[in-house]
């Protein structure tokens, strides 16, 4: 399997192009201030929220959703994943026009079928393997992050190209990106949120940067030393929270290997998409549960009580500070 880098990407096709975001939270800033950084037009479309407010601050330019998707060339759209087929509907799709590009930073909906574009747009996947945060630390520092990078559709031909520009502008081929598929992506993710070691039907390559190559779990851990074990799930979509949480008792019986077996045909066969639309129509009834379970479980109050020798620990350890939430 190739590699891509630098060298493999030609940022100057985003030259005379509008990049607008649909979304400002941990990813939607970090990759487009790296986009703005790299020379990008950028502009953000947002409600009027904190979000919003963040991307004034950082000297963006805040429009309607539906005003974004009409000036823009390139949309990525990363809100939310359970936002993500509404906002769709209602204020990208009926503002499309042939040969703009829609980007993924994760393949969920696609894959799904909750999102149905045209065939007259392109449909990139460009997916950093690493938290929102890291991936603006990282480029800063002069680096980048990992990341797959596929197409599902490519209506004018220029689509791959299109992907590579926007990983390259994002700081991801510092590090190299891999080609992926948005099933591969949706799979591995969510298999290695909800129990361990993705292998079957998936490239090794991709295995081994969903679950360590990229060093997301390190960032993931290092964040759990300063937040706690479960309050570091704040930093993770709802769909990666509800996954978790469903899961999380499961992994505890002593046939793992069937467990993870039954959590990953829940995943391919669609059973999880399905479970997480009728909660999402249901009001998160479950994941409200789970999710107080997890905050009033007394791992919760041991951390407290260690939370001074944890933060000597990593210090000593020479580890930067903590990401925070944006």
């Amino acid at each position: 399997m190739k590699f891509y880098s630098d060298e493999d990407a030609e940022l100057s096709l985003l030259e005379g192009k509008t990049v607008g975001f649909v979304g400002y939270g941990n990813q939607g800033r970090s990759q487009a201030l790296n986009l703005r950084d790299s020379g990008v037009s950028v502009i953000v479309g947002n409600p009027c929220d904190s979000y919003a407010d963040q991307a004034k601050q950082d000297g963006m330019e805040v429009v309607t959703i539906a005003e974004a998707v009409r000036r823009s060339d390139i949309i990525p759209i990363l809100i939310p994943d359970e936002l993500q087929p509404d906002v769709y509907a209602k204020e990208i799709a009926p503002n499309l026009r042939p040969g703009q590009a829609l980007d993924f930073a994760h393949g969920y909906n696609i894959h799904f079928g909750l999102i149905r574009p045209p065939a007259e747009v392109d449909v990139i996947l460009v997916a950093p393997r690493m938290i929102g945060v890291q991936v603006r630390r990282s480029f800063e520092l002069g680096g980048g992050v990992p990341a797959f990078v596929g197409v599902w559709q490519d209506a004018t031909k220029t689509a791959w190209d299109t992907a590579l520009a926007f990983a390259k502008g994002i700081g991801a081929t510092r590090a190299g990106v891999i080609p992926s598929t948005f099933q591969e992506e949706t799979e591995l993710d969510l298999f290695s949120e909800q129990a361990l070691w993705p292998e079957r039907g998936y490239s090794p390559e991709a295995v081994v940067m969903e679950l360590y190559g990229s060093g997301e779990g390190a960032e993931v851990f290092r964040e759990m030393v300063h937040t706690g074990f479960f309050r570091q799930m704040k930093f993770h979509s709802q769909t990666s929270q509800y996954g978790m949480l469903t899961s999380f008792g499961k992994l505890s019986s002593d046939d793992l290997k069937q467990n993870f077996q039954a959590a990953l045909d829940r995943i391919r066969s669609g059973t999880f998409a399905r479970e997480f639309l009728a909660e999402q129509r249901q009001g998160y009834p479950v994941f409200r549960r789970l999710r107080e379970q997890a905050i009033q479980h007394p791992l919760n109050d041991a951390e407290d009580r260690l939370r001074p020798v944890l933060e000597s620990t990593f210090k000593a350890g020479g580890h930067g500070g903590a990401a925070s939430a944006s």
